[in-house]
């Protein structure tokens, strides 16, 4: 199979059954308002890398041969400032479904043309108490790739796009801790070129990764502060 198959089958197999994407316990500062508690989805888009020039037949990629699209958040917003999140806001009711919302918010942030994005699938449900949402990560292809940048330098600082295969070099892996009245949150963070993911960004790719099986050992012990 090729790897989009791979991410194909992996995403249907999440499916229709009561798996967990990420555990709940460990990380949280606050729980979920069942009363408040919004939808939202993102976009976690598989592209080939840029720098592949020709492109390698779609049968002989791997996932070396990949990138994965983010934003920066402005450090001017009320929740998550200055983070990577993968594309994607809160789904609306004129939304067909969460593909539809992480489409479309994808769109808004990154200017990504949409009519060149294959969707693969949702994975189940997250949930963000910090913003009080349930999120819904949406995994695709990019079939026929399109510019990018940061639309909205009020929502965006930054976009860019960041190769599968440093995210899994085990020598940008850390944890990443953030100690708040008397809690210590500890998320897996990727040291990236451009910024380092952590936080809820870097517990979905961090389970995306596992599922996948593409993980590389690497040293849970090394720990830094979070970047706030």
């Amino acid at each position: 199979m090729s790897v989009r198959d791979d991410v194909s089958v992996w995403v249907r197999s999440m499916q229709g059954t009561d798996a967990a994407l990420v555990r709940p316990e460990g990380w949280q500062f606050a729980r979920l308002d069942p009363a408040r508690t919004r939808r939202a989805a993102v976009l976690v888009l598989f592209g080939v890398r840029q720098d592949r020039s020709p492109a390698p037949a779609p049968g002989d990629l791997t996932h070396d041969d990949l990138d994965l699209l983010f934003v920066v958040r402005a450090g001017s917003l009320s929740h998550h400032p200055g983070q990577v999140a993968f594309p994607g806001g809160t789904i609306d009711p004129g939304d067909v479904d969460e593909g539809g919302a992480a489409l479309r918010e994808a769109r808004e942030e990154t200017g990504l043309d949409p009519e060149g994005v294959a969707l693969l699938g949702p994975l189940p449900e997250v949930g963000l108490p910090v913003s009080n949402f349930m999120v819904t990560p949406v995994l695709a292809w990019w079939e026929r790739q399109s510019p990018t940048h940061a639309v909205d330098t009020a929502e965006s600082e930054l976009v860019f796009r960041c190769p599968v295969s440093t995210l899994l070099d085990p020598d940008r892996r850390r944890t990443a801790f953030l100690e708040r009245d008397g809690f210590v949150s500890r998320t897996p963070a990727f040291v990236t070129p451009h910024a380092v993911i952590w936080g809820f960004t870097a517990m979905l790719l961090d389970a995306i990764f596992d599922g996948l099986g593409w993980t590389r050992a690497w040293d849970r012990s090394l720990e830094i502060p979070a970047p706030l």
